[in-house]
Parts: C-alpha cells; sequence; structure tokens
C-alpha cells in the first residue's frame, strides 16, 4: 500500500541499481569484452602459426617424432628415479626416527597392525598344536585297533 502512495519517479529511483552496483557491472563488463577479444587473438595467432609450421613438420617429422620420444623417455626416467629416490630417502628417514623411539607419525598403526599379527600367529600355533595332538591321538588309537 505504501509503494502505490509514491510517485512513479521515486519508484524508479528505488529500484535502479546503484552507482557502485553500476559500476561494478561496467568493470566486469570491460574486463570480459578484454579476455574476450585477447583470447580470440591468441586462437588466430596459433592457427596461423600452426598453419605456415606444418610443412615444416611434416618435413621434419621424420626426425622430430623419434627425437621426441627420446626425450619424453628420458625426462619420464630421470622423474621416475628421482621421485623413487625421495620416497626410499622418506621411507629410510622415517625407519630411523621409528627405530630410535621418535614415534614419528603412522608409528601407532604399525605397532597396533605388529600386535594384531603376533596375537594371530599365536593363536594359528596353539590350534596347530591342539590339530597335531589330535592326529597323534587318532593315529595311536588307529594302530591300537589294528593290533587287536
Amino acid at each position: 500500500m505504501a509503494d502505490q502512495q509514491k510517485p512513479a519517479t521515486q519508484k524508479l529511483s528505488d529500484s535502479a541499481p546503484s552507482s557502485r552496483q553500476t559500476v561494478k557491472f561496467l568493470t566486469a563488463a570491460t574486463l570480459g569484452t578484454i579476455a574476450l577479444v585477447l583470447s580470440g587473438l591468441t586462437l588466430t595467432g596459433t592457427v596461423i602459426a600452426l598453419v605456415m609450421a606444418t610443412p615444416i613438420l611434416v618435413l621434419f617429422s621424420p626426425i622430430l617424432v623419434p627425437a621426441g620420444i627420446v626425450l619424453f623417455l628420458t625426462v619420464t626416467g630421470f622423474l621416475f628415479s628421482g621421485g623413487f629416490g625421495v620416497a626410499a630417502l622418506s621411507a629410510l628417514t622415517w625407519i630411523y626416527n621409528y627405530v630410535s623411539g621418535k614415534h614419528p607419525a603412522g608409528s601407532d598403526q604399525l605397532d597396533y597392525a605388529r600386535m594384531r599379527l603376533a596375537n594371530k600367529a599365536r593363536e594359528v600355533k596353539d590350534r596347530a598344536k591342539e590339530y597335531g595332538q589330535y592326529v597323534q591321538n587318532k593315529a595311536q588309537e588307529a594302530t591300537q585297533q589294528t593290533t587287536a
């Protein structure tokens, strides 16, 4: 009801964006347009360079392709060997800290797993001993029945 009593010009000025919102919109639109133009220029330059370089690439492809493969394999090998070296060094550092009693991250999980494995090994040993005694008793019963 209060809106119906306001003049039409005041209604328009209330719903119009503020000057701050207008500046934000104009800035975003300008930056977006510039980015779009630059991406178009980059695409155009890339296509032109590719069209001009294609004959050269075709002529030298018997040399460039094997060289690229060798370069790729060399770089990959160095990265893998470096990665494995870092992993081994990290593992050795962790083991040294664990053995020296500094309790590095994850040592509590290792202790828990070792305890569970020891308990399971003890259970298997006891079951094997019981089964061995059972088999020995059955063998004695069988020999007694055959002699009787």
